[in-house]
């Protein structure tokens, strides 16, 4: 199952970029995968095995043009719909997002602070973080009520603590072993 989106979202990758059109790809399927989502009557019919291969593209056609999507878009559609994997299309966009980062060297970061940051330290910050990963860096600042001080950050599996209470702890532990 999981392979399956994987394959999906590298295919489309490959379309987009190729086309210089990833961001427009990525923001179109989005729009489709919000309109599939929020509508029971949509996710049935294109689920329905009793309904055509011509009547859904018909349907995706017709939805496709309203959200104002690109052929590579209605054709993807078109190739999900066919292959009845409509119901992983949410799963396909994500993977198409990480693909996507990933092939472009993008990297997320999570950046959690103890008090709200200015512009200069969130700049300060993904510059910092980008000479770290050699990736560039789309951030996402939050509050954190729990840490006294410092930040904490997530850049995929990886976390830099560099919090109050991490640097405390760290602390008592060097003292306690001496």
């Amino acid at each position: 199952m999981k392979s399956a989106t994987l394959q999906y979202a590298n295919a489309l990758a490959d379309i987009a970029l190729a086309q210089g059109a990833a961001a427009p790809v990525v923001q179109q399927l989005g729009d489709f995968t919000a309109a599939f989502a929020n509508s029971p009557e949509l996710r049935n019919f294109l689920g329905s095995p009793a309904v055509s291969k011509k009547e859904k593209r018909a349907v995706v056609e017709k939805i496709s043009a309203r959200l104002g999507g690109t052929k590579i878009v209605r054709n993807f559609l078109f190739v999900v719909i066919d292959h009845r994997r409509s119901h992983q299309l949410p799963e396909i966009l994500e993977s198409l997002r990480n693909v996507l980062r990933e092939r472009q060297g993008i990297a997320e970061a999570e950046i959690f602070s103890a008090v709200p940051l200015n512009d200069a330290q969130k700049t300060e910050m993904k510059q910092t973080l980008e000479r770290l990963t050699g990736k560039k860096i789309e951030a996402k600042f939050s509050l954190d009520a729990k840490l006294l001080g410092g930040a904490r950050v997530r850049v995929g599996d990886t976390i830099y603590d560099g919090s109050l209470r991490n640097r405390l702890n760290g602390l008592r532990e060097h003292l306690a072993a001496e």
